[in-house]
């Protein structure tokens, strides 16, 4: 339902993002470190900062505190309850897992789904790379073999494999924009991918412990994608950042419009003009996105909805001050 994609007829569009990647990196990265440099920087290591086992000062114990961080020697010496305190590790390891099929290659917004997320990872490996962290990710997309469009035929055909790449976390900017580059001018393949399998990528090896985030629109069932995720959340914080368009949550009334599963190639035509059609889709669509946002919360990953239409980035800084008001609320710094 949600995958189809209008048919339109051929409109001049800019070059693909690949064709143009350095000069769209050199202005994206100008656009991020101009939104982000002094609103979000502190601190942490990470984008989802916690207490962090570095042990720093020691403080008086207040109502709440975790009595499990009590430093016993200073309590005994001052015969005060004291406390200590915590600092976030000072080098942290990013993955991030991108999910790059053929549904992503699709937007009827400011953006396509694919350029979203693009941005959402040069903007976490923005907030991330200093300071001698690591950032690494793991890329998927469809199987590569072409799928010709085609009347809808009833049964699906199952997910493949698809095409799954990996980058080793390193460290400094230079390495940064490398793997920015080749994110970029990933080439989004025909046919299905499986989400499950690319997140499960992050769970084998077992790494040390740090920050995962997970970039898909998450199109695919929940059953598909759900365990590997509560699995990688065992280890690490985990990041959702879930890319929707617009016209995946509702119909335009356009009369009769061709769609098309952009990783089946299936071809369908859906008469718009029909309120209850679009009544019929728009609730669909609503119950897809719950039980998306259902499975991110069962497996507790922190979850983050960018749209083709809005702006990313205003989005995506309110999200992470948000996080990290959260996280630091009630404590001394």
């Amino acid at each position: 339902m949600a995958r189809a994609a209008p048919v339109t007829s051929p409109t001049p569009r800019p070059a693909p993002l690949a064709d143009r990647s350095e000069a769209v990196l050199s202005r994206l990265q100008l656009l991020v470190t101009r939104k982000l440099d002094g609103l979000l920087q502190g601190d942490y290591a990470g984008l989802l900062p916690g207490p962090g086992s570095e042990a720093g000062e020691s403080r008086e114990y207040r109502p709440g505190d975790d009595v499990r961080r009590m430093d016993w020697p200073v309590t005994a010496r001052t015969t005060t309850l004291h406390v200590r305190r915590t600092v976030a590790d000072r080098e942290l390891e990013t993955w991030l897992a991108l999910d790059l099929s053929a549904s992503l290659d699709f937007g009827t917004g400011q953006w396509l789904k694919r350029e979203v997320v693009v941005a959402a990872a040069a903007a976490i490996t923005h907030l991330t790379v200093r300071g001698g962290n690591r950032i690494g990710a793991v890329i998927g997309t469809g199987g590569g073999a072409p799928v010709p469009a085609r009347r809808w035929r009833g049964a699906r055909p199952p997910a493949g494999p698809g095409v799954l790449t990996r980058l080793p976390a390193r460290s400094g900017r230079k390495e940064a924009q490398g793997l920015l580059r080749t994110v970029a001018g990933t080439t989004i393949q025909p046919g299905r991918g499986d989400l499950g399998a690319l997140i499960e990528m992050l769970n084998r090896p077992p790494r040390r412990r740090g920050v995962a985030v997970v970039v898909s629109d998450f199109l695919a069932p929940p059953e598909q994608w759900a365990r590997p995720l509560r699995k990688l959340r065992v280890r690490h914080d985990v990041l959702a950042i879930e890319v929707v368009d617009p016209r995946e949550l509702e119909l335009p009334d356009v009369g009769v419009l061709p769609v098309v599963d952009p990783e089946s190639g299936e071809l369908h035509e859906v008469q718009t003009a029909d309120p209850r059609l679009r009544q019929r889709y728009a609730d669909a669509a609503t119950a897809q996105r719950a039980a998306i946002a259902a499975a991110l919360r069962g497996a507790g990953a922190a979850h983050l909805r960018l749209r083709t239409d809005r702006d990313w980035l205003l989005d995506m800084v309110r999200f992470v001050a948000a996080q990290r008001h959260a996280r630091t609320r009630g404590t001394t710094r």
